[in-house]
């Protein structure tokens, strides 16, 4: 997510015509933005960061259900 705030954030500033932005390419900033496309489609993936949402829930399911057999067991 910040890789998206930090690329449209400098969009705006190239657009604005920000002094240091101004000599650089507008292809640098679309590159910046197809790194992040490639990043959030097919690398995340690949390196299984999507997943860690994922067994977070099944990890509160798992404490979930061992609190409930131990509260029985009282």
């Amino acid at each position: 997510m910040p890789l998206i705030i930090v690329t449209a954030l400098l969009f705006l500033l190239k657009y604005l015509e920000v002094s240091f932005l101004n000599s650089i390419s507008w292809w640098w900033l679309v590159g910046l933005a197809f790194f992040a496309f490639l990043w959030f489609e097919f690398f995340e993936r690949l390196l299984g960061l999507d997943k860690r949402k994922d067994h977070a829930h099944f990890e509160k399911i798992k404490t979930d259900r061992i609190k409930r057999t131990f509260d029985k067991k009282k």
